[in-house]
């Protein structure tokens, strides 16, 4: 089964349940679906942009590096034969 299908399935499958629902229902649901639609478009495109940007430090990159190579730590064991 492709992904498509599956889909149309799912989306098919719901519409089944919603035919028992009243007019007023049905609207209050589309209401809801299209906010929740309109949400998840914003958060996308804010966290899209979010992504992108120069990094912002009042330190020095001597400082950074120095913090960076402050932090490392080694665990390895060496094992005996």
């Amino acid at each position: 089964m492709k992904v498509a299908e599956g889909n149309t399935t799912i989306v098919d499958g719901y519409v089944g349940l919603l035919d028992n629902l009243s007019t007023s229902n049905k609207l209050d649901l589309i209401t809801k679906l299209t906010a929740s639609v309109k949400t998840d478009l914003s958060s996308k495109k804010s966290s899209l942009k979010k992504a992108f940007g120069a990094f912002d430090s009042q330190k020095t990159a001597e400082e950074i590096i120095e913090e960076i190579r402050s932090s490392r730590v080694s665990t390895r064991q060496i094992e005996s034969f």
